[in-house]
């Protein structure tokens, strides 16, 4: 049996894996801003499941979290960071008070939990810590490069944790999530208040009044937590694992359209060294 702390639970694909979690035998501690979201899903497990409130920007409710979780079941095994919501936004049109409040959610709040979570890690010489990204951390569509931006910033940290802590028997790898049936495309999507009509065909196509997805995604969150599970409780978990047809369709496509960059651009690339000869 192994400790998870989950952020964001009250609902999607936090939920989902607080609830495979309890339900293979683990504890966990399943936190969100109101605690009385997951209530309901905890009572049938009162030995193994903490719920807590977090706000991950509060850096005092991110040290009680961890230290709570920790004081009640001995050391966290597995960090899930996963809290998150979508902002919408053409680059020119984002607020600074959103964009600021986005990185504290994606980045900051998650790195605090991160350092947290550590130094009780490298105590025991053994964990996991798991970054929930996006596809459109690669794909980077119009209209989100804000959060496409959150999630690569903290996709690339977890790539450095990874080997940081690779030596210390501790594990850091993401996920990017395709669309799944989770409330993101409905109650959880933000979006600037000010839409430029320049950008009408580009950003403007994606914002929340156009966007006919929720409901309608093909991924399932349950089966998203069997996966990060499946990855977690493995020998030899990936350093990025994909989920989702659509996201593996993206990703593919990005990847190939890098791919044909660096070769057409080989040459002048390679022509800026200093000249051996």
């Amino acid at each position: 049996m192994i400790t998870w702390l989950i952020t964001g639970c009250s609902t999607g694909l936090g939920r989902a894996l607080a609830s495979a979690v309890l339900a293979r035998g683990d504890s966990a501690v399943v936190t969100a801003r109101d605690p009385g979201t997951v209530a309901e899903l905890c009572a049938p497990y009162p030995d193994r499941a903490l719920t807590l409130p977090l706000d991950v920007t509060s850096p005092e409710q991110v040290r009680d979290a961890v230290a709570v979780g920790t004081e009640r079941f001995g050391g966290i095994d597995v960090l899930v960071n996963n809290a998150g919501y979508g902002y919408r936004a053409a680059v020119e049109e984002g607020d600074p008070a959103d964009v600021e409040r986005l990185f504290a959610t994606h980045v900051h709040g998650p790195v605090d939990l991160v350092k947290a979570v550590l130094p009780g890690m490298r105590a025991r010489r053994a964990g996991t810590l798991v970054t929930i990204s996006s596809i459109a951390a690669r794909s980077s569509p119009a209209g989100s490069g804000y959060y496409a931006a959150a999630k690569a910033a903290m996709e690339a940290l977890t790539s450095s944790l990874r080997v940081e802590l690779a030596p210390l028997g501790i594990v850091a790898f993401s996920v990017e999530p395709g669309a799944f049936r989770t409330e993101f495309s409905g109650r959880s999507l933000t979006q600037s208040a000010v839409a430029i009509a320049d950008y009408a065909e580009t950003a403007g196509k994606r914002r929340k009044e156009y966007d006919t997805m929720d409901g309608t995604q093909p991924g399932d969150p349950a089966r998203a937590a069997e996966a990060i599970i499946a990855a977690v409780t493995s020998p030899e978990p990936p350093a990025l694992l994909v989920l989702g047809t659509d996201a593996r369709r993206r990703l593919t496509e990005v990847l190939a359209g890098q791919q044909a960059d660096l070769v057409a651009w080989a040459e002048v690339g390679v022509g800026t060294d200093f000249d051996a000869t």
